[in-house]
């Protein structure tokens, strides 16, 4: 199995049954645990910890270590460097997300074999993003590039599997599902009690 195609696979299968992400940025490490936990009680397979920052890195630390211990899984966000994807690789994290395709992250994240979520926001960068055999890619920032950005670039595209990341929330997560995404992440919509129900009606409705 090529890197790409490990990848691929590993997203497939962890957001096959719920296809949300849970992403919590600029948490401290116990909040970080805190708000994981709710995620993998709603369902959730795959956490997001960005480390935009070296000061995020004890948070994902924190959020390995307790995905290790619920059998879940928990990666790390905002990977641009090469050097970044190997302090989290160190660190544990399960898989990498992006928030552009970054030539030297998407290599180094193959020499690793650690799955990569490379982010695009055009057709020259889903072109170059699947250039490599990724398919699974990140929509970012979903909520500016809107639900009719997902279908027409489904269209000359009809194998991507888009994960719309950016100002998703259980109100408008039902609408990129059924525009064609195969997962989203969202932060906020699972760090609320109030709006887990309907980020479950959302979810259910595309099963």
């Amino acid at each position: 199995m090529t890197a790409a195609d490990l990848s691929n696979d590993f997203f497939a299968r962890h957001l096959a049954a719920t296809p949300v992400i849970g992403i919590f940025r600029g948490q401290d490490p116990a909040t970080t645990v805190e708000l994981c936990g709710r995620a993998w009680d709603f369902g959730v397979e795959l956490v997001e910890i960005p480390v935009q920052s070296e000061s995020a890195l004890p948070s994902l630390e924190a959020a390995v270590e307790a995905a290790r211990a619920r059998g879940r899984q928990a990666g790390a966000g905002t990977v641009t460097t090469a050097r970044r994807l190997r302090q989290v690789q160190e660190i544990g994290a399960a898989f990498t997300v992006a928030p552009g395709v970054h030539p030297e992250v998407v290599e180094a994240s193959a020499r690793a074999r650690l799955p990569h979520l490379p982010g695009v926001a055009t057709a020259t960068d889903i072109a170059n993003a699947t250039a490599t055999g990724l398919t699974w890619l990140k929509a970012f920032p979903a909520e500016q590039l809107g639900v009719d950005w997902i279908t027409a670039h489904l269209a000359p595209f009809p194998d991507v599997r888009f994960v719309a990341t950016g100002g998703i929330s259980a109100h408008n997560a039902a609408g990129f599902l059924s525009a064609g995404c195969a997962a989203v992440a969202v932060g906020s919509a699972l760090a609320d009690p109030t709006a887990l129900p309907r980020l479950r009606e959302a979810v259910s409705a595309v099963r």
